[in-house]
């Protein structure tokens, strides 16, 4: 088999593309490193060269994953003028995107499941849930500050329902259908919520 030599990071960044998609349409335990060399054209020995172990690239995926979720969400926030909107705005852009992109759903399922028998994964889960935490706590504070969200409202709860609302949103991809038709009316829920008495009449 003829293989194009890469740059090492041009490499590294295509073994991940490859792991992302197929562990997203798989699973972490029915992907192996065999395939994912293989659908890049490379040998098992040069994928370990950049990635230690499958936990690390599957870690790295969520890595991946995490930041191409978060440059959307900032394109979203920069694109809405009504802080009153921000929060929702984030939300339906992680719907939204998962359609055109290796979905986060079935990585972020996976190493929840994963996090029961993996120490590692459960650490890495553990410190990037409060990552993604602390950023939307972040996006409460400015949609207060900027007069969007009522001062009434606590940013750290708000930001764990919003996670909590994302994983409904995961069980929904799972099972199928569970809530398709009721996310408008929970968006509008929730920005009611938010905005408490300032908007009120």
């Amino acid at each position: 088999m003829t293989t194009t030599r890469l740059p090492a990071e041009e490499r590294r960044a295509s073994l991940l593309c490859a792991a992302c998609h197929l562990f997203a349409s798989r699973s972490y335990h029915g992907t192996t490193t065999a395939e994912i060399a293989r659908k890049t054209g490379v040998t098992e020995p040069v994928l370990y060269r950049h990635f230690e172990s499958k936990r690390a690239l599957y870690l790295a995926c969520m890595n991946w994953s995490w930041e191409q979720v978060r440059e959307l969400w900032e394109e979203r926030l920069a694109a809405e003028p009504d802080p009153a909107l921000w929060i929702s705005a984030i939300g339906r852009a992680f719907v939204e995107s998962e359609k055109e992109r290796p979905r986060s759903s079935p990585l972020w399922v996976q190493a929840l499941a994963e996090s029961a028998v993996d120490p590692e994964i459960a650490a890495y889960m553990r410190a990037h849930m409060h990552e993604v935490h602390e950023y939307v706590a972040d996006v409460v504070r400015r949609a207060q500050d900027a007069g969007g969200v009522s001062p009434d409202r606590d940013p750290d709860a708000e930001a764990w329902i919003f996670i909590s609302l994302g994983l409904l949103s995961m069980a929904d991809e799972v099972v199928g259908a569970l809530l398709r038709d009721a996310w408008p009316a929970i968006r509008e829920s929730r920005t009611a919520w938010l905005r408490g008495s300032l908007h009120r009449s």
